[in-house]
């Protein structure tokens, strides 16, 4: 290993090849191996071992259950190597995929347009370079101009992807949609070289997944959530909307049970006890 190579995992697992040169192996069967993984390459070691450089590697985000023994198999990543699949699994799936994820594109330089939309309205933010890092539950970049902003992978609403000209050249972007340090709904926008940004629209993705809901709304609800998304106040809704604050509350409470939306703070409704009016007199008959 080079100086310039560091080990991210290295863990017990099995793998399962699952398509050789182009063709299924339906005889195939899960092998007990070592996996170690690092910011180059990917390695898989048993009496042999099987060396991958990252970027000769995509993943499928697609299963690969080529006989029973790989559908057997809960949760496995899929890797593509020039025709050949590899189906890899350990204890923690999905921190191996956080890790994986992050020895592609920690330290990556990308293009970001920063908000590119707050509240359903476009800015005229400017493209410029960020350097991206990643953990198990955010994205974070920092921009050339040293704004730094976070997205959290469980709070992405919408993912979109567009041709657009970025830096003088027709590029793929990434369109995801999030709420910033002020719980704003905002959009922004990524690009960069193709190799990283398959990568971070799979990352991204998967956090969308998770936040797709088919929702029946009623028309008063959805103007809530619409009046939310536009930066109105939580407490301003009743006049906004034109419904009492019952009606309001009621809202909230539907919303919450569907994880339309989340508490973050609670407003405490509250009276004088005997002891409390007697400290206020007290106080009033001071001045």
């Amino acid at each position: 290993m080079s100086n310039t190579e560091k080990k991210i995992e290295d863990t017990q697992g099995k793998y399962l090849h699952a398509i050789k040169a182009g063709r299924e192996l339906t005889d195939a069967e899960w092998e007990n191996c070592r996996i170690v993984l690092t910011n180059q390459r990917l390695m898989i070691i048993t009496d042999s071992k099987i060396s991958m450089p990252l970027e000769d590697i995509d993943v499928l985000d697609e299963r690969v259950d080529v006989n029973r023994n790989a559908a057997s198999e809960s949760y496995y990543t899929a890797l593509d190597v020039g025709g050949d699949v590899l189906l890899i699994t350990t204890a923690d799936y999905q921190g191996f995929r956080t890790n994986f994820f992050r020895a592609i594109l920690d330290e990556a330089v990308i293009y970001v347009k920063h908000p590119a939309v707050v509240g359903g309205v476009v800015k005229s933010s400017e493209w410029q370079r960020g350097r991206l890092s990643l953990t198990k539950e955010t994205v974070r970049m920092v921009l050339e101009d040293g704004q730094k902003f976070i997205i959290e992978r469980d709070d992405i609403g919408e993912m979109e992807t567009d041709e657009r000209e970025v830096a003088g050249e027709d590029r793929s972007v990434i369109e995801v949609e999030h709420t910033d340090d002020e719980g704003t709904s905002v959009e922004t926008y990524l690009s960069g070289r193709q190799y990283h940004i398959s990568v971070l629209k799979q990352l991204l993705e998967e956090g969308a997944e998770r936040n797709r809901a088919d929702l029946d709304l009623t028309a008063t609800e959805q103007r809530v959530v619409m009046a939310l998304y536009s930066g109105v106040s939580p407490f301003a809704i009743s006049d906004f909307v034109g419904i009492d604050v019952e009606r309001v509350e009621e809202i909230y409470d539907q919303l919450l049970e569907l994880e339309v939306i989340r508490v973050v703070r609670e407003r405490k409704e509250v009276s004088l006890t005997p002891q409390g009016r007697k400290v206020a007199g007290e106080a009033m008959g001071e001045q």
